[in-house]
């Protein structure tokens, strides 16, 4: 019996069946390094997602193949550099004029093996990443793999603190575990610390505003016509 071609939806669905996460602190990781990797480039041509699927070549079936293997991942984090931000369902590379992610950030969960990340390594090298970032949180465990030119080269715990060639953030590990930086030394934060940020601003600009109510007040009280000045 001969199968039919599987149709575009199939061979690239925009989800694997996969949780985003195993657990609250690999969760908080993964939004942390999307939210603060969005701040990091908003001012540039820059896609970063979380937990996207990514296609790195189209796959057509044939009459011999009508049920291809496509090849994909789903880097927890990842930035593309070149492409404008915006909604995707996945991200099909040669719809991005072939452009690759060219960082990936990958959080390991308890259920994570060796193998499963060492074949992460070579999917990520084959199809054009030039860094990618591994941590685990709970072994505090940090390493990366960074194309110099044709050559691989390993970041690890001895390499820390380390600068992306890229991105220029910094990795340092500390007691508590990994901390990563913006290139001016500021600590990525958290979602509850961005809200907290946000209300401080507002509060500022609220007791700004409310003095401003008053100097005019007290302007008008002395018959000077606020909006004059």
């Amino acid at each position: 019996m001969v199968q039919a071609p599987l149709s575009p939806q199939t061979l690239y669905p925009d989800s694997d069946g996969q949780p985003m996460a195993e657990n609250t602190e690999q969760y908080q990781w993964i939004v942390r390094l999307v939210e603060n990797l969005k701040r990091l480039l908003k001012d540039q041509v820059a896609f970063v997602a979380g937990d996207l699927l990514w296609y790195p070549v189209e796959v057509k079936p044939t009459p011999d193949q009508p049920r291809p293997t496509v090849p994909r991942q789903a880097p927890d984090a990842m930035v593309v550099l070149g492409r404008p931000d915006g909604y995707r369902g996945s991200y099909k590379q040669w719809q991005e004029e072939n452009i690759a992610p060219q960082v990936v950030f990958e959080i390991l969960s308890p259920s994570n093996t060796p193998s499963e990340m060492a074949a992460k390594e070579r999917f990520y090298q084959q199809y054009g990443v030039r860094e990618m970032y591994f941590y685990d949180p709970q072994a505090r465990n940090f390493w990366g793999l960074i194309q110099v030119e044709n050559d691989w080269h390993w970041v690890t715990e001895l390499n820390l603190p380390w600068v992306s060639p890229l991105l220029q953030i910094r990795f340092a590990m500390f007691e508590d575990g990994l901390a990563v930086f913006y290139p001016n030394g500021e600590p990525f934060k958290t979602l509850e610390e961005f809200a907290q940020e946000r209300d401080q601003v507002k509060a500022e600009r609220d007791q700004l505003q409310v003095e401003r109510d008053r100097l005019a007040q007290k302007l008008q009280e002395l018959g000077i016509d606020p909006t004059l000045l």
